[in-house]
């Protein structure tokens, strides 16, 4: 079958759960013929994803979020004042979107959590079956755990998330782990993270340093910070800095380097533990790898505050507010980390989408 993939641009997330899948499409003979990326000038499309993904990318405006002057944390007015006033924009985008279906005529178009995808299957209506993937789906779950909430942030993210699968034929919940619960949705079902094929290969063993990632670089004078007042604890951080050297080296004791996928995993492995804003991909694969987790949601992303009352849940560590490397120092001495259920059930995804293309996919032809 021909797939067209279309990922939301904000996150590195999106991004290599996309090529985890294309891996395992082609794996099934399946094609993926195109992929469509909303971006905006707040993201660069990193190089390691038009290197792995192997196929055409076309891009496209699309709503993001707007942050504050340090880029730590998301500003929901301003976020939904300004993609109001690009409105015309994203008309086009829509009608962008339109043609490059209509060119490539798709069996299937997946959808990673981009808002106008949910639009354009709702509008244009295409030829062809939607179905739409991510963590966040897992709000058909009847146990699914919402963070507190403040300013209708509860109402935004399920509405957020409704629209980015408009008319949409099925939600693929990528879920922490394995769970056969009723759902809410009878076009939901539940699947393992979409995880690098890279991330199977490593060995995992235990360093003497924490390994940090950081999703907006405002976070650095927090690291810095930590690292300055605490010389005995080594800390090694990826940013996403375009005004940053590929290696700084501040401190004896931090080093920052510029977003490495393959150097990222590689340090994940050899880790202490890991300490992240709570993205579902960072966290998965630490669970994958057995290493502790100290989850430091981005303030106003209200997503990121359930992802980490998920992972916590999960075992995959703790939340905090903040990137506080003595206190989770502490815990890695005074704590026994146990491995999750996240390795057997990650190295199923191949059976479930295998199923779910027979199952789906089957009144296409």
């Amino acid at each position: 079958m021909k797939v067209i993939f279309i990922i939301q641009g904000e996150g590195r997330g999106h991004m290599t759960q996309a090529i985890a899948l294309n891996s395992i499409l082609h794996e099934l003979n399946h094609e993926v013929v195109a992929v469509c990326i909303g971006k905006s000038s707040r993201r660069k499309i990193p190089d390691f994803f038009a290197r792995k993904i192997e196929c055409p990318i076309h891009t496209f405006e699309s709503p993001n979020f707007v942050t504050d002057k340090n880029h730590k944390k998301i500003l929901i007015g301003k976020t939904i004042s300004q993609n109001i006033f690009q409105s015309k924009t994203y008309y086009k985008s829509l009608k962008k979107l339109n043609r490059i279906v209509k060119d490539y005529s798709p069996d299937l178009i997946i959808n990673f959590y981009d808002l106008l995808a949910g639009i354009f299957n709702l509008v244009f209506k295409p030829n062809c079956k939607f179905w739409a993937i991510g963590h966040q789906y897992m709000i058909y779950h009847p146990n699914f755990q919402f963070a507190p909430s403040k300013n209708l942030e509860k109402i935004l993210f399920i509405l957020n998330t409704k629209l980015t699968a408009l008319s949409a034929d099925l939600h693929l919940a990528l879920s922490f782990v394995d769970d056969k619960a009723d759902l809410k949705s009878k076009k939901t079902i539940i699947i393992p993270p979409l995880l690098r094929p890279e991330l199977f290969k490593l060995k995992p063993t235990k360093g003497d340093f924490i390994l940090t990632y950081m999703v907006n670089a405002g976070y650095g004078e927090e690291v810095y910070r930590f690292a300055s007042n605490n010389p005995e604890i080594r800390i090694e951080a990826f940013w996403d800095n375009a005004k940053a050297e590929k290696l700084e080296k501040p401190l004896p004791n931090l080093t920052f380097h510029q977003i490495d996928d393959r150097l990222f995993l590689n340090r994940m492995a050899e880790c202490k533990g890991l300490i992240s804003t709570a993205g579902f991909e960072s966290i998965c694969e630490a669970m994958y790898l057995t290493k502790p987790v100290m989850m430091v949601p981005v303030a106003g992303q209200y997503e990121q505050a359930c992802n980490a009352l998920d992972a916590t849940s999960a075992g995959a560590g703790f939340s905090h507010h903040e990137f506080d490397f003595e206190k989770f120092d502490k815990f890695l001495v005074n704590h026994m980390h146990s491995a999750t259920p996240m390795k057997p059930w990650a190295n199923s995804i191949k059976d479930h989408i295998t199923e779910a293309f027979m199952t789906y996919m089957k009144d296409q032809n």
